[in-house]
């Protein structure tokens, strides 16, 4: 019988739970900080080690494959440098290109919109620049492909480079009512 968890990985850890670099082993957090993962648990997807948000794991690799490669969506909360210009909205919408393993590639169509005010995160354990500096709003943007980086580098072809970055929702899942470095155990993901 599989297992599936759902956590909030919080900024400065990798989306892994350990590692065969002993280099690395010794400079990095890793997730089997936050729980006891039985073995053979994988995360589905992954957050960049300075990402936040919902994150998957799971010992059914079926079910991680499904879940990266059939479109289903993954809605970001990004914040970023600058006032987004409703023409950085609208290009984002209709898909940017980017580059990825140093290729060009143009973002599928997503949806991209403003959010008002803050979304009210708990504080990251890095600061974030303070306002003084320039307005810094966030937006939400939904895609249904994961490439390397993906959202942050959207976001920077348009101009306005990603300061913060959470992903808040993954299929019908939600971080709602999760706090950073938590894991519920759930009977399924999807």
């Amino acid at each position: 019988m599989h297992r599936h968890f759902k956590l909030f990985k919080p900024y400065g850890y990798l989306s892994q739970l350990i590692t065969n670099d002993a280099r690395q082993a010794r400079k990095k957090k890793f997730l089997k900080e936050f729980y006891d993962f039985p073995e053979g648990t994988m995360a589905v997807g992954r957050l960049d080690e300075h990402s936040e948000g919902l994150l998957f794991m799971t010992t059914d690799g079926k079910l991680s494959h499904t879940i990266n490669t059939s479109g289903i969506e993954k809605e970001y909360y990004a914040q970023v440098d600058g006032a987004i210009t409703d023409e950085a909205i609208l290009a984002l919408t209709q898909g940017v290109e980017i580059s990825v393993e140093g290729k060009k590639y143009t973002t599928k169509p997503c949806k991209a919109r403003r959010i008002d005010g803050d979304p009210g995160f708990p504080e990251r354990a890095k600061k974030i620049r303070d306002l003084r500096h320039g307005p810094a709003p966030w937006i939400s943007i939904t895609i249904t492909e994961g490439k390397f980086r993906q959202v942050r580098k959207m976001t920077s072809a348009v101009g306005f480079a990603t300061l913060r970055l959470v992903r808040i929702r993954i299929g019908s899942q939600t971080l709602v009512g999760l706090e950073p470095s938590q894991v519920i155990e759930v009977k399924e993901l999807l």
